[in-house]
């Protein structure tokens, strides 16, 4: 296989990946938003429903490019494992908050979820700007949406408690 054969390969492939968990997290997401999360007492501030689905998109997105940009500067090197090992940790946390927040419907524990997300996203972030800032970049729109999710399932937990 041609090096550019196996790098469109590996690209697509750490594209999908988080495509793939986005669609695992939504399993537990869709049934409760036209129910359980449509009567919860929200913030004037929280966005309207249909965002959600193309903003996480374009995220999964722009973290697989990343991802990827971040595994072609030198896979063998320690550094950049210890990077894409940590990219990976915080994908399941995205997983995760998802079924805990809609799937078990439990914004008090999600909120401490979320939280340690925020932390793997910053420093996976953190990472990727030290291996190539382009993949620091494209996590940044990723880590403002979770600081932003974040305050929402604040909002959320408080005005529903």
């Amino acid at each position: 296989m041609s090096d550019k054969v196996r790098d469109l390969v590996a690209l697509v492939v750490a594209v999908v990946v988080p495509l793939l968990a986005g669609g695992l997290g939504s399993i537990a997401t869709v049934s409760s938003i036209p129910t359980w999360y449509a009567q919860l007492n929200k913030p004037p501030w929280n966005p309207p429903d249909w965002l959600f689905g193309p903003v996480w998109t374009l995220l999964y997105i722009l973290m697989g490019v990343a991802a990827w940009l971040v595994w072609r500067s030198g896979w063998p090197a320690a550094h950049v494992r210890l990077a894409v090992m940590t990219f990976a940790v915080q994908l399941v946390f995205n997983v995760l908050w998802s079924i805990i927040f809609f799937g078990l419907r439990s914004p008090g524990p999600a909120l401490v979820e979320i939280v340690i997300l925020w932390l793997l996203v910053l420093a996976t972030t953190v990472q990727f700007f030290r291996l190539t800032s382009l993949a620091g970049y494209l996590m940044l729109p990723y880590l403002l949406w979770v600081s932003f999710a974040s305050a929402l399932n604040a909002s959320v937990w408080s005005l529903n408690r």
